[in-house]
């Protein structure tokens, strides 16, 4: 626990900042990134990593949320699987449905039917742009100063059914329309750009309570890969570089991922190179931060993604793992935070 933290609060729930296990995940494909959370079924998905040419196809465990244990598996169907191939992060629509981005095949959906799930292609793979500066005139491109390969990473839903889409290795973020199909570029800036060996930029997503703001981490900034922050653009459609607001700046390496709203309005935060979740208030100041006490049976190992357990007001973690690549970290934690969810977006879609 943080000394950010002033003291042990006990509830009904447990202790504030207490970390336990879920759940596991398994090791084939593992490094699980994505988590969402419809009704009594949490979908954890993956693997998000490289490496994977000539591995199993990706996967999206799916686990009851008040017994924990795994009721389910989608597997994704249709990757060439001598290329790399991946799964990031996912998302549910009023319906249930399940989406996820996929690096090969684009933005997927899978419906429950009967014992199993019916896959279908929901969005087209992002765009390999070109690098701005080796573009031509008018052409869309990427403002990183060389060319990178797109890298689907989160996605969140606005109340209207457009599916917002970040793209860590191109500085953009997309946009698929009500429907899917083509995505379009939402929003760019150098920014966005990340740095160092694995240059992630822009990373997690999410709507603020109110639905004005479009918040998302950049993981690694552009000028220093030491640094991290989250920042925010309104909700419109189409954000000028001038609407780019600063939230909270993060350093010392600690790498912001994906987060959650709360209900209180706090910001949980996962810091993958820091083990540890960020709390923010809603004014982006740093209120508290959770840790793994020494000795855990599994610690926070890289948290890539965060959701809630409402009913236990609790918080789920992902652990990806992907620093020190261990599998016997990879799955999720719980935390009780005594916080519930803001409600994420779940519009219905055609």
């Amino acid at each position: 626990m943080s000394p950010l933290i002033p003291g042990p609060a006990l509830a009904q729930g447990g202790c504030y900042g207490e970390i336990k296990t879920f759940a596991t995940v398994p090791a084939a494909p593992g490094f699980p990134e994505g988590i969402a959370v419809h009704g009594n079924r949490v979908y954890v998905s993956g693997p998000a990593t490289f490496g994977t040419a000539g591995q199993g196809p990706s996967k999206i465990a799916v686990f009851d949320r008040d017994s924990k244990v795994q009721k389910n598996t989608i597997v994704v169907a249709g990757e060439a699987l001598g290329a790399e191939h991946a799964l990031s992060c996912i998302a549910v629509d009023d319906d249930g449905r399940v989406y996820a981005l996929s690096t090969q095949l684009g933005l997927l959906r899978f419906t429950k039917t009967g014992h199993g799930y019916v896959q279908e292609s929901y969005g087209d793979p992002l765009p390999d742009l070109p690098a701005c500066v080796m573009a031509a005139p008018g052409q869309a491109c990427s403002p990183t100063p060389f060319p990178t390969p797109p890298l689907p990473n989160d996605i969140a839903f606005d109340e209207e059914g457009y599916a917002y889409v970040t793209d860590s290795l191109q500085a953009t973020i997309f946009r698929y329309a009500p429907g899917g199909g083509a995505p379009e570029i939402w929003f760019q800036s150098t920014a966005l750009v990340g740095s160092g060996d694995l240059p992630l930029g822009v990373n997690g997503i999410r709507l603020d309570p109110e639905r004005e703001h479009v918040y998302f981490s950049v993981t690694f900034s552009p000028t220093d890969t030491s640094l991290g922050s989250i920042y925010r653009l309104p909700l419109v459609d189409a954000p000028d570089e001038a609407d780019l607001e600063l939230v909270h700046d993060y350093d010392a390496g600690e790498a912001p991922d994906g987060f959650a709203f709360g209900k209180s309005g706090k910001l949980y935060v996962a810091l993958a190179a820091a083990n540890a979740i960020s709390v923010l208030d809603e004014h982006g100041v740093e209120k508290s931060r959770i840790e793994s006490a020494p000795g855990e049976e599994i610690p926070l190992d890289a948290p890539a993604n965060v959701a809630f357990n409402d009913p236990a007001q609790m918080l789920l973690i992902v652990n990806h793992a992907s620093f020190t690549r261990n599998p016997e970290h990879f799955g999720v934690l719980r935390v009780w935070v005594g916080d519930k969810a803001d409600p994420l977006e779940k519009p219905s879609l055609p």
